[in-house]
């Protein structure tokens, strides 16, 4: 374990240059003092490393010191297989690379890590697009991925879901999404940061102008924050529904994870039916989902929704009665 620890704060250093104790502690997830015994440990091993106090020191190998050391366990070194998503990769242009680097890497590991990475890579697999949705078309993807790395300035035509359609913006595009088979790209405009899916660009432009990225930005922190947003500001009402039994096991399989989480939270009745109430969209789309379950489960409120699925079934007996 120990061993472990001490390739892993070698390896930090490497690759993040100076770093503070509490930093490594912080990464390590050990003690302040627990770094100060692995850093004199290394130090005796001959490791040049140097540490400068103040507020603006920290622990720091000496220039142009590197280690061949990579500290791969086996469950890492498998793990690597499957990081790769080839099919994602391709997309930005970059698929020739990743199977370059899965066989450089390949040929550097010891023999029994090498032959449990190709069983890895034989065995599975990762698809990235949800079932029944093929990957979407994003002629523009290689070309914005471009602006994202070299940080340069990006005037994108860009079709939207709502008036006025067709519109010209002028972005600074901070990061790259991969979503359910869907490209996403995260870019700074006039105002502010949003979201352009790649599919929906009609065109672009990338400038020879660069720009700065907002300082901390997060790109991870910043899409989850989104999801969030997104999701409280869709389903903005509500309703209660009974559920059968039958209805009640089905019902995560018809709605959204964020619907079937709510309905968790339902109470059994004198039948043994599930109360539960949910968040919905609109009416509209509330009636949609709901008709799924036939008659597995029953609206009690609110009145315009139960209006609304009795209508919808009255169509139905119409046509087929």
């Amino acid at each position: 374990m120990r061993a472990s620890r001490l390739v892993s704060l070698l390896l930090l250093l490497q690759s993040k240059g100076r770093m503070t104790a509490q930093a490594l502690a912080d990464e390590l997830e050990v003690s302040v003092r627990t770094i100060y015994r692995d850093v004199e440990s290394l130090h005796a091993a001959g490791v040049p490393l140097y540490g400068d106090a103040g507020p603006s020191g920290g622990y720091q190998l000496l220039d142009g010191y590197r280690t061949r050391l990579t500290g791969l366990t086996e469950q890492e070194a498998e793990s690597l297989f499957l990081a790769g998503l080839p099919g994602p990769a391709a997309e930005l242009g970059l698929g020739d690379a990743v199977a370059a680097t899965q066989l450089k890497l390949m040929a550097a590991l010891p023999s029994p890590m090498r032959d449990r990475a190709s069983r890895m890579a034989k065995r599975f697999h990762l698809d990235a697009p949800a079932w029944y949705y093929d990957p979407e078309r994003s002629p523009f993807l290689g070309l914005v991925a471009d602006a994202v790395w070299r940080e340069r300035l990006l005037e994108v035509s860009y079709r939207r879901w709502r008036a006025p359609e067709d519109v010209t913006r002028v972005l600074r595009p901070l990061g790259l999404v991969l979503k359910a088979g869907r490209w996403y790209l995260v870019a700074q405009g006039a105002t502010r940061i949003s979201t352009y899916r790649v599919s929906q660009i009609q065109s672009a432009t990338v400038s020879e102008e660069s720009f700065s990225r907002p300082e901390g930005f997060d790109l991870a922190a910043h899409w989850a924050a989104s999801l969030e947003d997104f999701q409280a500001r869709q389903y903005t009402g509500s309703a209660v529904i009974r559920l059968s039994p039958a209805g009640w096991e089905a019902f995560g399989s018809h709605v959204l994870p964020v619907v079937a989480r709510a309905a968790e939270e339902s109470v059994v009745d004198d039948d043994g039916f599930f109360v539960a109430t949910i968040p919905i969209e609109s009416v509209a789309h509330a009636t949609g989902m709901l008709l799924r379950l036939g008659g597995e489960v029953e609206v009690l409120e609110p009145e315009e929704l139960r209006k609304q699925i009795a209508a919808s079934v009255r169509r139905l007996a119409s046509i087929y009665l």
